[in-house]
């Protein structure tokens, strides 16, 4: 098993760890007793999700609408999730033995995002604990190296990359002396011997700068990426990460980016959301725009895509794929095996939720319809623009009176800027894509007049 799974008995965790929010009506047990009580009142639909987040927040607010039982796995007793659970887990993310605990009396066990540890809970599911989607088809999309493998494989479109350790080749062979002082060096400080090359370092033939890099785990909202503008980047980047950890890409030119948020369930039926546009601020999400305003052959191009990816690792659950679009036809940004920013306006805007959606389908159901119900909508991130710990309460009732808004605030404690506090969805009835667009555009001004964006970012508000 893994160093991240915690070698502790099951029994033991439970008592120390588990907490029952909801315990059954009328009774006052916790801990073990209470999970047996709440199986015992019949509960078989009980679902885990392994995180606390805003992600979980959504998924337990949407459980309670279709009489699905709950249960998370989350580090902190204020994280936004806590509040709506029927029972939480209170350990690490890739806390395997928690992860355990969490299954007891859950049919499946989903996650929140896509930091899982697979090796680490691949014994759980070779006990019969179902994870959905399956650990096997998590597998290439955890990585976004594997991910360029798995598209390169399915001849999908997508950026040109090479692996950043690719720019360490020598340009010729060291002699005997370099060769046992590099071996000594290397014996003290296992990174010495990479930071010596990085004077040598040079792209791989056909590429030029700019060029983006990025983290191959573990980087979203403008963490782990940095563009390389020239030879000075490239020298910095390797001087402080593992190249083995990175990737590298061609700096797309694009016109729009756009989302699409997809679903398959136990049957193998696929069902997509409408494809929507998306807008960033310094690399955080700032709104979005459903439907976007492209030809239809691009969004038949899209779906098709999703449907390639979805029946090709047989995966069970909701996937959200970004794009980019522009020049160089549609381009596969990145892929993200969960419920995603860019569809957060289907919880009022499409007949099932992107939310609903993946606990229907991990609950053994089949996926919803998809259709819009609205002629459009936009949504808004609340982005913290400042450091502060306040609860904005006069902004919220602002932002809450606007007309045909809905406004759903994640609870965090504490702001600080680029911090996603919550989101505003409005419902548009603009009939073209042009009226749509400009009707956003002027909302979009009432948001900003009561809730501005966040000036630039330094990379610690991102940590």
């Amino acid at each position: 098993m893994n160093s991240d799974c915690q070698d502790h008995t099951a029994d033991a965790k439970l008592a120390d760890c588990v907490r029952i929010l909801n315990p059954v009506p009328g009774s006052s047990l916790h801990g073990p007793d209470a999970v047996q009580a709440d199986q015992a009142a019949g509960n078989e639909l009980a679902i885990g999700i392994v995180g606390g987040g805003q992600l979980a927040w959504m998924l337990a607010d949407a459980a309670q609408r279709l009489g699905l039982s709950l249960r998370i796995q989350t580090p902190g007793a204020e994280d936004p999730a806590v509040r709506l659970a029927s029972a939480v887990v209170r350990a690490d993310l890739r806390d395997c033995e928690a992860t355990r605990i969490l299954a007891q009396g859950c049919r499946s066990v989903s996650f929140e995002n896509e930091w899982a540890d697979l090796e680490g809970l691949a014994p759980l599911a070779q006990e019969g604990i179902c994870f959905l989607p399956s650990l096997k088809s998590l597998e290439p999309l955890i990585c976004k190296r594997r991910q360029r493998q798995l598209q390169a494989q399915l001849r999908l479109p997508a950026p040109r990359w090479f692996p950043l350790e690719q720019v360490l080749a020598p340009d010729s062979e060291p002699s005997s002396d370099d060769q046992a002082n590099g071996a000594a060096i290397a014996a003290a400080d296992p990174l010495a011997e990479r930071k010596l090359n990085t004077g040598r370092a040079m792209l791989p033939e056909g590429f030029a700068y700019p060029l983006m890099a990025k983290q191959a785990s573990g980087g979203y909202d403008g963490k782990g990426t940095v563009v390389l503008r020239g030879d000075d980047d490239l020298e910095a980047l390797l001087q402080r990460v593992n190249p083995e950890q990175w990737l590298v890409e061609d700096l797309v030119p694009f016109e729009r980016e756009l989302s699409l948020v997809a679903s398959r369930d136990l049957n193998g039926v696929v069902a997509i959301f409408p494809l929507a546009e998306t807008h960033q601020h310094e690399q955080i999400c700032d709104w979005v725009l459903a439907p976007a305003a492209v030809e239809q052959g691009v969004q038949a191009f899209a779906r098709n895509i999703a449907a390639s990816l979805l029946t090709s690792l047989d995966y069970v659950g909701v996937l959200s794929i970004e794009f980019f679009y522009g020049p160089g036809g549609l381009l596969i940004n990145e892929l993200a095996p969960r419920t995603h920013n860019s569809g957060h306006y289907t919880i009022e805007a499409t007949r099932t939720s992107q939310f609903e959606q993946q606990l229907r389908i991990v609950s053994g159901q089949p996926v919803g319809p998809t259709e819009l119900t609205v002629p459009g909508a936009l949504m808004v991130n609340l982005l913290g623009f400042e450091s502060s710990d306040s609860d904005y309460r006069e902004q919220r009732h602002a932002l809450a009176a606007i007309p045909a808004a809905h406004l759903h605030w994640y609870g965090k404690g504490g702001s600080r800027p680029g911090r996603k506090l919550g989101h505003l969805t409005l419902l548009l009835q603009g009939a073209s894509a042009e009226e749509r667009w400009q009707e956003a555009q002027g909302r979009l001004m009432e948001v900003r007049q009561i809730w501005p964006l966040p000036q630039t970012l330094k990379q610690t508000d991102l940590d």
